[in-house]
């Protein structure tokens, strides 16, 4: 069980959300940095579809009541257990009455072995915060919240055993930086050209691809409004609704752009200017207002190629983890 000492600006119970009821209108939500999510998820010998804590800007503090394995994973992590500094992207070990203070961060997940024990709601665990369920009471953690933790996969026991048999409470290993995405406050983030693209004016379309754009203040899971530049159709239209997905970039009629992002509606009736490809969604879900965002157009065997990477590389140290734990080993080399 985990005790809710402090539950920071906006802490909420993600997973990989509900891909599969976009048809019904439900958004899909789920992790906004999902590459996080899943590599915090492999260090503590998770399945990738347990649910965890998504924390928003730090200033969380929980208390273990029972032994747990837990890790940290996302942009500009600062935490410490019982005082002591624990780094990010690696697994560590928590004793029964510790107190795990998450300082700074941007989005960060907080993945503890078994998974938070929450009800599954439409094929997920994860809170939907606008439809008011999934989660924890379908709401982000409250002081005192007391959350049940699942039962650790025997994967998990054995890496939490090895911690404890070395005499370790942090260990030596984890998430290598090629694994990592490459977060900064003014990326870089490459796009695949929208049906609408073509439509913008000239001014407009050297905007989006040269200058840089601020996140405005109101942004939010929903989607991250884009500010300093106001960009215009040729011809100003109304269009019928049609599918969106994470990334999306739409264009409303004030002419600041807005990238949907985890919780966003399943359709839209604004310009679709483009899509952020998978690979660089990453570098988007971890901003903060105030931080500055570029794009770029891609190509999309390049965005496919990119993914096809992540995928391979994510799988790919799941499958060394549970070599390096396997049953009768030691977890040394």
């Amino acid at each position: 069980m985990i005790h809710v000492r402090q539950p920071g600006i906006q802490t909420t119970v993600q997973d990989l959300g509900r891909p599969n009821w976009q048809h019904a209108g439900v958004p899909v939500g789920g992790a906004m940095d999902l590459q996080a999510h899943r590599i915090a998820s492999i260090l503590v010998g998770n399945d990738l579809h347990a649910a965890a804590l998504e924390c928003a800007l730090g200033g969380v503090a929980l208390q273990f009541t029972s032994a747990a394995l837990v890790a940290l994973a996302g942009r500009d992590v600062t935490a410490s257990l019982d005082g002591t500094p624990i780094v990010p992207w690696r697994a560590f070990r928590v004793e029964r009455g510790a107190l795990l203070a998450l300082h700074t961060g941007c989005r960060t997940t907080i993945a503890v072995a078994g998974g938070i024990d929450v009800p599954i709601v439409l094929d997920a665990r994860g809170t939907s915060l606008r439809a008011g369920f999934g989660g924890w009471e379908g709401r982000a953690i409250r002081r005192d919240d007391q959350l049940p933790i699942g039962r650790p996969s025997s994967l998990s026991e054995r890496i939490r055993d090895h911690l404890v048999e070395a005499r370790l409470t942090i260990a030596r290993w984890g998430a290598g930086p090629d694994l990592l995405p490459a977060y900064s406050d003014a990326p870089t983030v490459r796009i695949i050209e929208g049906p609408q693209f073509a439509e913008l004016d000239d001014a407009s379309r050297t905007l989006l691809l040269g200058d840089s754009f601020r996140i405005a203040p109101d942004s939010d899971r929903m989607g991250y409004r884009l500010s300093g530049h106001a960009l215009r159709l040729t011809t100003p239209r109304e269009m019928l609704s049609s599918g969106v997905t994470a990334g999306t970039i739409q264009l409303p009629p004030g002419g600041a752009p807005l990238v949907l992002m985890a919780d966003r509606q399943t359709t839209g009736g604004y310009p679709r200017l483009g899509d952020v490809i998978t690979a660089d969604l990453p570098l988007m879900a971890q901003l903060r207002p105030g931080d500055h965002v570029r794009f770029v157009l891609t190509e999309l065997d390049v965005a496919q190629d990119q993914y096809r990477r992540i995928e391979h590389d994510l799988a790919r140290a799941q499958r060394a983890l549970q070599l390096r734990f396997a049953a009768g080993t030691d977890g040394s080399y």
